[in-house]
């Protein structure tokens, strides 16, 4: 069977490559299109799938527009020659469009409640909408829930295996104490309206940290030259090694807190978007702190990681709540390409 998958971030190719891979050891053509994000196609490339850029990331609304404008066409045109069976996207309106308009089943999986543009230009013309159980709003008959998150495709120890080396390449070692900061750069659909840390919350986090150990700064955005000291120098496709064994995540990315709980690794969350995964990760699990009150978010944020950092065996304690969370958890990839190969037989 013939199946094409749209990228259109960064995140999507972690969620999505052991379900590619998988998909081809089983027999069925995959064919790859991209959208130039980040570092989504450098991930590609790190990964070795081959893909078709159809479009480049652009900022504000009306550039957003006009972005989808071309991704439907140009979609629609390599669809039309490859003649798919199913499309598949994460929170991807084009997938849905193109399926649409050539009576073939489209397949969205999403986990982000308030991703509103996103959703009204998508949701109506899915097939089928794949989201965590934990995801707060019901989309009717249209959706299917399972038992995890985006996460837990690529981190399950199924497929992931940490890696220390990542740590001798930046001059750390297993035992050393290291914080991971995370700053995005507010330009996605679903950042419309929503905030995080200002630079004073930055800079005063900074140096807290650096009383407690070293201090690594990864952003989506550019950095202020008094950052780059901190910035992080390591592989995209190398960075969930480097979470595994941090002490501490501290930052504006629900992506990466909920990697950390996945990996057993502490995640300070602070941003005004409130989400069903890292709220569950909060609270069944005690791995991810969510601050999301624009007044107070700064100053309590950092309160409760210096809590955290002046906790005993701090990443111990991770650990076992990280082997907790997957053990209820299923297994995302598995779970896709069952369920793919199921639609395909209807």
């Amino acid at each position: 069977m013939k199946i094409l998958v749209d990228i259109v971030h960064p995140a999507d190719v972690h969620v999505i490559k052991n379900f590619i891979w998988e998909m081809e050891k089983r027999g069925h053509e995959i064919l790859v299109t991209a959208r130039n994000k980040d570092v989504a196609i450098n991930l590609l490339d790190a990964y070795n799938i081959k893909y078709t850029i159809i479009s480049e990331a652009r900022k504000g609304l009306l550039n957003l527009g006009m972005e989808l404008i071309t991704r439907d066409l140009k979609l629609l045109n390599i669809a039309r020659k490859f003649r798919p069976d199913i499309l598949i996207g994460l929170m991807n309106p084009s997938v849905t469009h193109v399926a649409l308009l050539l009576n073939r089943k489209s397949i969205m999986f999403t986990d982000t409640e308030h991703e509103k543009l996103i959703n009204y230009a998508s949701f109506p013309f899915a097939s089928l909408i794949c989201t965590p159980k934990c995801y707060t709003k019901n989309l009717g008959k249209k959706q299917v829930r399972y038992d995890s998150y985006h996460e837990v495709a690529y981190l399950h120890p199924n497929y992931f295996t940490p890696n220390p080396a990542v740590l001798e390449k930046i001059g750390l070692s297993e035992n050393d104490i290291f914080i991971v900061m995370r700053f995005v750069s507010w330009g996605a659909s679903h950042d419309v309206g929503q905030s995080g840390l200002t630079m004073e919350d930055k800079r005063n986090a900074v140096k807290a940290f650096e009383k407690y150990g070293r201090v690594l700064i990864t952003s989506e955005g550019p950095l202020p030259p008094e950052f780059e000291k901190y910035r992080i120098t390591v592989s995209p496709e190398n960075i969930h090694d480097l979470l595994y064994y941090a002490t501490l995540l501290y930052g504006e990315s629900s992506t990466m807190a909920s990697e950390c709980a996945v990996l057993g690794t502490h995640a300070i969350f602070v941003n005004t978007l409130r989400l069903g995964y890292t709220d569950e990760e909060e609270e069944k699990y005690d791995l991810v702190y969510n601050f999301n009150d624009e007044m107070t978010m700064g100053k309590e944020s950092l309160k409760k990681a210096l809590e955290l950092l002046n906790s005993s065996n701090l990443r111990q304690k991770g650990k076992k709540k990280g082997e907790l969370l997957l053990r209820d958890k299923i297994d995302v990839t598995a779970f896709m390409v069952n369920f793919v190969e199921n639609q395909l037989r209807i």
